[in-house]
């Protein structure tokens, strides 16, 4: 049934293109199918290679809001009313199989919504969500502007911001989602609207954290603010040194009030081609200060092997953190208080659970463990801007802990190996956390693997409103449905 689709685009594309005398492409020539060398480098493009091995009935990739309005119209209604599974893809960087990326269906792949057009009359950018984050900062830093971003170069704008988004500038600015000023978006019937604070309210709160539930988001409209340079980068110490990192970050994110530029994120790390167990610690200071003295208990901390740090433009500090597209990927995730017996008992954990995959796995594979800060600064500002759905409010001031397990292997024979792997780091730790009454139920949804459920822990509340929003603009519960890729508020109980 579904192979019909590719054939109605192409014949709806053509129909389209001649009705509006566009001559400017062949909107048949971005319609892709097996087989084509650039549906085959599309899909080798993706960020993890589960994404990779699923092959849709074909790709489709607009150019404008008009394109994917006729998308959405002819893939839920075209064939007798019978809609047909989709994927929406920004920039391909979920881990899991099935989250941007579709077997017997359709991907609507993003790729030309990348556009990024600073408005420097109104202190904004305009983004497509088929951009990456390297592609915002290199446009803004040249021009002596910036706005909250992802702190990896090749992740997409659209997923980060969608599941809240945290960027080195959040100490002071907030979260990605919070920095918002509109969304235009294309919704289940095709109608192509906006959602600020002002119009469609409701539906501009939920798109901040609310995944793609609501529709296909075809631009951002980012608040921007004054730039001229950061200090930091990637330090490389022994993992003998990790109860004085411990210590160190949970007095910095304790601090961060005082020290609004400042950013710290711990790993622990494995990596089997250099049969090495190590700590990266990036630090990020949002303005040009050399060592700045809120980095003092970490800079004291001996024995670094490597250190990047310096002068630097934010472009050149995410694409130190950008992945390869070459590996399998579990991310997950857990938040916990900011408290150091539950980072102890985490890194025994750790500890015994790399053991186990020292002794089973083959080949070249990584693990990464990251600990970052989590504290009331990243949401302070929300409400005044419209809200989000992400519940941060409810933990009374509480400086928080945002745990990931970062694990990338090579072989589909060990995917069960390395998955276990992840998912015992966070029920154990969760485990612990609990017994000692520092656990905490918000889930990072950017993080999460497709076992968790990262709706359901941003409250009742807001599982509420983002029903309700899900009712009022798709009706026939089109992505909840027929878009299997995503967390679903419908699901959620």
């Amino acid at each position: 049934m579904f192979h019909l689709y590719p054939v109605l685009l192409a014949a709806a594309f053509g129909s389209f293109a001649r009705a509006h005398n566009d001559t400017s492409a062949d909107h048949c020539n971005n319609l892709l199918f097996p087989g084509q060398d650039a549906y085959e480098t599309r899909i080798d493009s993706y960020f993890d290679i589960k994404q990779q091995a699923l092959t849709p009935n074909c790709l489709i990739r607009p150019k404008t809001s008009k394109d994917v309005s006729l998308i959405v119209k002819i893939l839920t209604t075209a064939n007798s009313g019978t809609p047909c599974k989709f994927a929406i893809r920004s920039g391909g960087h979920t881990p899991y199989a099935g989250a941007s990326n579709i077997d017997d269906g359709v991907t609507v792949d993003l790729q030309y919504l990348s556009a990024v057009k600073y408005d420097a009359k109104n202190e904004l950018v305009n983004v497509g969500p088929g951009a990456r984050w390297n592609d915002v900062f290199t446009t803004l830093e040249p021009l002596g502007v910036i706005t909250t971003g992802g702190r990896s170069s090749t992740v997409g704008v659209g997923g980060l911001t969608l599941g809240g988004g945290i960027s080195y500038f959040s100490p002071e600015h907030g979260l990605i989602c919070d920095n918002v000023l509109e969304f235009e978006i294309v919704l289940a019937n095709g109608t192509i609207t906006t959602a600020s604070k002002t119009k469609n309210p409701d539906l501009f709160t939920v798109l901040k954290g609310g995944n793609n539930n609501f529709g296909i988001v075809t631009n951002f409209k980012f608040a921007t603010f004054d730039y001229d340079g950061l200090w930091g980068g990637l330090v490389v110490y022994p993992l003998t040194t990790i109860q004085a990192h411990f210590k160190a970050l949970i007095n910095f994110s304790n601090n961060i009030d005082k020290n609004p530029k400042g950013s710290a994120i711990v790993m622990p790390s494995y990596q089997s081609s250099a049969k090495a167990d190590l700590i990266l610690v990036a630090y990020d200071n949002a303005e040009p200060v050399v060592r700045p003295a809120a980095y003092k208990e970490f800079l004291a901390i001996p024995g670094n092997i490597s250190d990047s740090t310096g002068i630097r433009n934010m472009s050149s500090l995410a694409a130190e953190l950008a992945g390869v597209t070459t590996h399998s990927v579990y991310f997950g995730t857990l938040t916990f208080a900011n408290d150091l017996r539950v980072m102890t008992k985490a890194q025994e954990i750790y500890v015994d659970v790399v053991a186990g995959l020292k002794a089973k796995a083959t080949g070249d594979w990584n693990i990464y463990t990251l600990y970052q800060p989590l504290p009331p600064a990243y949401w302070k500002n929300s409400v005044a801007r419209g809200g989000n759905v992400l519940g941060l409010e409810r933990f009374n001031g509480q400086v928080l802990c945002l745990y990931q397990p970062y694990i990338s292997w090579q072989g589909a024979e060990q995917d069960a190996l390395f998955q276990k792997a992840g998912a015992d780091l966070i029920s154990r730790i969760r485990a612990y956390a609990e017994s000692i009454g520092a656990d905490n139920p918000y889930l990072y949804l950017d993080y999460a693997d497709k076992t968790q459920d990262p709706l359901k822990g941003y409250g009742e509340v807001n599982v509420k409103k983002m029903k309700a929003a899900a009712k009022k603009y798709d009706p026939r519960g089109i992505f909840q449905k027929y878009v299997p890729g995503g967390f679903k508020i419908s699901k959620v109980q």
